[in-house]
């Protein structure tokens, strides 16, 4: 059974920064890419990056490039999100996904204010 297991929410203040895990099982966790998605309050779901099963390629949507970090260790089947000078507009529910599999975590809360 896949499961994927999100952790290290919170609330920080505008500026701060977090670090974001996603536990994997129940799959060969270094042959997938493996995606970091979000919502919103009251939004739709916004997808903010992706690395590929190796580690070797990243990417980021434009709104968070240059501020968050995708990073995975496949010996301990584990994806990070680093997020540094986080802004309001950051808050919502991180998910970690395999998109092409259909499969999603729980979600982690990121909530950036003052």
């Amino acid at each position: 059974e896949v499961q994927l297991v999100e952790s290290g929410g919170g609330l920080v203040q505008p500026g701060g920064s977090l670090r974001l895990s996603c536990a994997a099982s129940g799959f060969t966790f270094s042959y997938y890419g493996v995606s970091w998605v979000r919502q919103a309050p009251g939004k739709g779901l916004e997808w903010v990056s992706t690395i590929s099963g190796d580690g070797f390629s990243t990417y980021y949507d434009d709104s968070v490039k240059g501020r968050f970090t995708i990073s995975r260790d496949n010996a301990k089947n584990t994806l990070f999100l680093e997020m540094n000078s986080l802004k309001p507009e950051d808050t919502g529910v991180y998910y970690c996904a395999l998109l092409r599999m259909g499969y999603w975590g729980q979600g982690t809360q990121v909530t950036v204010s003052s």
